[in-house]
């Protein structure tokens, strides 16, 4: 397995469109096994192959469920959607303060489908098809928007946007000065 870079914006690879998976391989087996240990060691919840600068549609989660274990922290619960696909969403919206592994620590309010119907295969290529809701919903259409090449960030106000990149592009100034120093 190995720590995968992740781009970040404005790379013009994110905007890509994804193309579907055809089949399971071996080779998508480690590329999902991969995509899970560069989002632990990021640390995040969600993790689309066009993050990762492959144009599949192929994503990973993990919500983190369940009670505490031992040391005090949620149990894994790893996700994988192949070829995911919403099928209904509720009139009913919800917002969650989202964030994105490639607009990093940065953080915004997004309104969404509070539910959806949703359809995808697993590592197992397995067909699902579930009704999903708080958390894991949002996280699946934040997801799903990268392999349809939009960002969170799209979909705020220009204003909150342009607040957004700004406040980035001033984090990696103060950042590089500090590598130069």
């Amino acid at each position: 397995m190995a720590i995968l870079p992740i781009l970040e914006v404005p790379d013009p690879r994110l905007r890509r469109v994804a193309t579907p998976v055809e089949a399971m391989t071996d080779a998508l087996g480690a590329l999902i096994a991969d995509m899970f240990e560069t989002m632990y060691a990021a640390p995040g919840i969600g993790l689309a192959a066009p993050q990762v600068d492959r144009p599949i549609r192929l994503l990973v989660m993990d919500l983190m469920d369940g009670p505490p274990n031992g040391e005090g922290r949620a149990t894994r619960n790893p996700r994988v959607f192949i070829n995911p696909e919403i099928l209904e969403r509720s009139a009913e919206l919800s917002v969650y303060n989202e964030g994105c592994l490639s607009v990093p620590d940065q953080y915004a309010e997004v309104e969404r489908p509070a539910r959806v119907r949703a359809r995808w295969r697993d590592e197992h290529w397995t067909l699902h098809e579930a009704e999903l809701d708080g958390l894991l919903a949002t996280c699946l259409q934040h997801e799903l928007d990268h392999l349809n090449g939009v960002l969170f960030i799209d979909r705020l106000s220009r204003l909150k946007r342009e607040m957004v990149l700004k406040r980035l592009q001033k984090q990696r100034q103060e950042a590089a000065r500090r590598a130069a120093a």
